[in-house]
């Protein structure tokens, strides 16, 4: 360290004319602001020049290599893997026309006609694709008329909905007019694998109505179950399949959000709480990310989700004294199913598949999920001295013949397979694949629907309905029956 300059005489001269100067001199201006209290904002960092300064000294040296070391001591993984997702966390607003009834007459006095109001929503998701592919809950964007995405950074964007699975709870959203190249991608992993214990990271956002900023929250835990499944506990919930449980705190605005591994990647899409007060409890479930990933191929590619058929129903075996069953009961095999070539029969007691115990119904329902076309499940049959395997098929109703009728009406004549596939009554119909908005508003039919019968014939096949519209001539009121959840509805509208 140079040593001091003494100080010449000129600059002691200056001293001495300083001490004698008035109260307006620099000296005295020196000691009042030495006197006035240093704001707290200044203090920020003081010690850390001040060390810099001394150096040299051991003890100072070793103050700051202890200050360092805990610096790094606070950059934990879960520091580290938060920082890779979160720019990739995106907060999704969503604008929906909804139909309410009034709670008064003077409700209905000041309400829209047709009972309607635009409402608002809030959720979360997460980039995964560096040309905006956002992945989100279906229940986040249902009914939305308008979506909006805004990036950690603030930024917002016009989102278009590519397609939406109600099953799964998937919607798959993709960013518009954003600069290639521009838009944060999260490191996707894998749900295989995962330990019951490890580290479980939720990021999205809560109550984002509630905040001035769109920087997501980051709430830890572990995993805490695997393949959980959850029985809704009202009219609006639906069934969560094969779901990761884990107490990180998940809250209402979460949903769509991304579960991290400690290692930064995405391991589950943030969906539904178990909670008897509306906030976290630490029940929280997220959908496992290689489904996810998976539905949103399909919907990426054909606007659907193309799911397998084993041709296989099963039924809940009885329980014994404490409540508990073991296996389920094969209740119907489609005859040249999958399962039908298998050798599989009614009756049949199934106790695993694909080496996972099964205790219920929805435990090979969440199997069927994972499945697709080609793939091979392998079944564990009691008294069977081998597992036996079965190769998944597309869907017969992908596979059907498609008669076109009245230009926006697409049908599919029922047959026993068609019939399994969706648990129809009806033996034979004509299953309305798709249909317009127009038509559907015209018609009073949906996608689903089974025609059974038009005024007083009936109607074996697609192409008998449409020979029937073919030969209609005139005008008039025409009947239709038809099944519809399980039940025969018939529905009226005037031919021209």
């Amino acid at each position: 360290m140079p040593l001091p300059r003494p100080a010449s005489a000129l600059f002691v001269a200056s001293l001495l004319i300083g001490a004698c100067a008035g109260p307006d001199s620099s000296a005295t201006r020196t000691a009042e602001a030495s006197e006035r209290p240093t704001p707290l904002s200044d203090l920020a960092g003081v010690g850390y020049v001040q060390t810099s300064a001394r150096s040299q000294d051991p003890a100072q040296e070793a103050r700051m290599r202890a200050s360092s070391e805990l610096d790094g001591s606070r950059r934990t993984a879960i520091v580290e893997a938060a920082a890779r997702v979160a720019p990739a966390v995106v907060n999704v607003s969503v604008i929906r026309t909804e139909r309410v009834r009034p709670r008064s007459m003077w409700e209905s006095f000041f309400m829209a006609p047709g009972g309607q109001r635009r409402s608002a929503g809030v959720g979360s998701g997460v980039l995964v694709r560096d040309d905006g592919i956002v992945l989100t809950n279906d229940h986040v964007v249902r009914d939305a008329e308008r979506i909006k995405v805004t990036l950690a950074d603030g930024r917002d964007f016009d989102a278009e909905l590519l397609g939406t699975d109600q099953v799964t709870d998937i919607a798959v959203l993709r960013v518009q007019g954003a600069e290639p190249g521009s838009l944060p991608v999260a490191p996707v992993g894998s749900s295989e694998g995962l330990l019951i214990g490890e580290w479980a990271i939720a990021i999205g956002n809560p109550f984002a109505s509630y905040f001035s900023d769109a920087e997501p929250t980051v709430t830890a835990g572990v995993i805490s179950a695997l393949d959980r499944n959850i029985v809704p506990s009202s009219q609006e919930d639906g069934f969560y399949l094969g779901m990761i449980q884990t107490d990180a705190s998940i809250n209402p605005g979460n949903s769509g959000g991304p579960l991290v591994n400690a290692l930064g990647e995405v391991v589950g899409i943030n969906a539904s709480i178990f909670s008897r007060s509306g906030g976290s409890e630490g029940l929280g479930f997220a959908i496992p990310i290689d489904r996810a990933l998976r539905i949103a191929d399909d919907l990426v590619a054909y606007g659907e989700v193309r799911r397998a058929w084993t041709g296989l129903d099963v039924e809940a075996v009885e329980a014994d004294e404490w409540g508990r069953t073991r296996g389920v009961r094969v209740s119907r095999v489609a005859p040249g199913s999958p399962a039908d070539r298998a050798a599989i029969e009614p009756g049949d007691r199934l106790l695993a598949a694909n080496d996972r115990i099964l205790a219920a119904p929805l435990d090979f329902e969440a199997l069927l999920l994972d499945l697709r076309a080609g793939d091979a499940m392998t079944l564990r049959i009691e008294g069977q001295p081998r597992d036996i395997p079965v190769v998944a098929a597309a869907l017969p109703s992908l596979s059907a013949e498609r008669i076109t009728v009245l230009q926006e009406l697409e049908l599919i004549t029922v047959t026993p397979q068609i019939r399994s596939e969706r648990g129809l009554a009806s033996e034979d119909g004509a299953l309305v694949a798709s249909i317009s908005d127009r038509l559907s508003g015209q018609l009073g039919l949906r996608a689903g629907d089974v025609l059974v019968q038009i005024q007083r014939t009936r109607v074996r096949s697609a192409e008998e309905v449409a020979r029937i519209f073919e030969q209609l001539r005139g005008t008039g009121s025409l009947r239709i029956y038809l099944e519809r959840g399980g039940q025969y509805v018939a529905r009226d509208f005037y031919w021209r």
